[in-house]
């Protein structure tokens, strides 16, 4: 494959209000690392594939990153920007209006099955082909994401003053090994305040959502090359075993999988 299929055109400045856009790329392109398409929306949904390497999406709902086992899913008006980590072989694919219904009516990532990987790539390499046939070939798309797993890489933001400030420390040093109750001190609220607040406004226990934002530092770090045993010390594992257990818990691989496959090539 080229280097590039579709030029990445420029988005707008982080100043410029979100809006329906033309500007992102079609198709399939290799996108260096650290690249950012700021925030914009489309008026169709938008499924972003990473045949190599890794991005992560964010929206108001909060962030989620996929891996090369994982396919984002944009539903149609939902303001969102893209960060890539490592180089990253993108397919983007667009999911007309009538489609949409039978997708998830928020953002989400799911898994990739084998079919579902070679569909997508090829309706994102191939030159066009009857309408008809990549019709079908999408709708194929479609009924394996209907019954593809939604795995836990989505990491919500609060929206409690209280949650933010504790969570902007966390975001600042994930690798931070304080309590909820020291956390709580620094903020002026009270532990089981905090407690509370993690299930009730995020939809997880304060462990949990540390332990995905961990992860999801460790898959840039990893994407930017750092060894295992390196990352895990960097994002507040005691060892690298248990690194481990929690990074394949939630993404589905070893890190050293990970890591692996970032390079790979895509047919």
């Amino acid at each position: 494959m080229p280097e590039t299929r579709r030029t990445v055109q420029p988005v707008a400045t982080p100043a410029e209000p979100a809006k329906p856009s033309a500007q992102t790329p079609r198709g399939a392109a290799w996108v260096p690392h650290g690249y950012h398409l700021d925030a914009h929306s489309h008026t169709h949904g938008q499924l972003v594939y990473a045949a190599a390497g890794a991005f992560s999406t964010t929206t108001e709902r909060g962030t989620w990153i996929a891996p090369a086992n994982r396919v984002t899913w944009t539903p149609p008006g939902f303001d969102h920007s893209h960060r890539f980590h490592g180089r990253t072989g993108v397919r983007l694919l667009d999911v007309p209006v009538d489609l949409c219904g039978e997708l998830a009516a928020h953002p989400a990532v799911f898994e990739v099955s084998p079919l579902l990987r070679e569909a997508l790539l090829a309706l994102t390499d191939r030159p066009r082909f009857r309408p008809g046939a990549d019709r079908r070939l999408l709708t194929v798309v479609v009924d394996e994401l209907a019954e593809a797993p939604e795995p836990s890489l989505h990491l919500p933001e609060p929206r409690d003053d209280r949650l933010r400030a504790v969570t902007a420390l966390l975001h600042a040093d994930p690798g931070r090994p304080a309590t909820l109750a020291s956390l709580g001190r620094t903020v002026g609220a009270s532990e089981r305040t905090l407690s509370r607040l993690f299930h009730t406004d995020l939809g997880m226990s304060f462990h949990r959502w540390r332990t995905v934002l961990r992860v999801h530092h460790a898959l840039v770090h990893l994407a930017d090359g750092r060894s295992v045993t390196d990352t895990a010390m960097e994002c507040g594992w005691s060892n690298p075993s248990s690194f481990i257990e929690a990074f394949t818990g939630i993404v589905g691989q070893t890190p050293g999988r990970y890591q692996a496959e970032l390079g790979g090539d895509v047919p």
